[in-house]
């Protein structure tokens, strides 16, 4: 770990400038707005900061970094959800309201339908949706960062798919 603290504080600007933008959207589609993702990705980069020489290279250091986005991310919505005293579907599903509001969301209704269905889905089929639909992540990656095989993240995703097609199927029926 580099001891001189000009070359950690440009090392770390380093890492962020690498890092941020994969970040932001792995974060975005976890909180959905723009304005919660930058707060989140803020606070994972803290923690990334103040926790860098914990860092053990047992794995990647982008798979370590997605973890504690991840964390960051998950715990910003149950804080949420503690705050307004809803359930984490009801929080998500008022911020899929809100995203129509959002000036940095450009999608259509057909967008916001597979966001109203995607979070309908449990935590773990949410997180490998998106990974595969929106970050086109291949599956022994997803399989490193979500610690879990190839088969059971493929499982997932085909569950998840069918879910999301049935659900955006019947509301367009209905």
């Amino acid at each position: 770990m580099l001891q001189n603290p000009l070359q950690r504080e440009e090392g770390f600007r380093l890492l962020v400038n690498v890092y941020k933008k994969r970040l932001y959207w792995h974060i975005r589609g976890l909180v959905l707005l723009h304005d919660d993702a930058d707060d989140v990705l803020q606070n994972t980069f803290v923690k990334v900061f103040k926790n860098i020489s914990k860092f053990r290279a047992d794995s990647a250091l982008y798979t370590w970094m997605f973890r504690i986005a991840t964390n960051e991310s998950l715990s910003f919505l149950k804080s949420t959800a503690k705050k307004t005293n809803m359930s984490l579907e009801l929080v998500q599903q008022e911020r899929i309201r809100n995203l129509k509001s959002d000036p940095y969301f450009d999608g259509d209704e057909l967008e916001l339908s597979l966001h109203e269905a995607i979070v309908t889905l449990p935590e773990r089929q949410q997180m490998v949706f998106r990974m595969k639909y929106f970050q086109d992540m291949k599956y022994e990656e997803m399989s490193e960062l979500l610690e879990t095989s190839v088969g059971s993240l493929k499982a997932s995703y085909h569950h998840a798919r069918k879910k999301i097609e049935s659900r955006i199927l019947k509301n367009a029926e209905g």
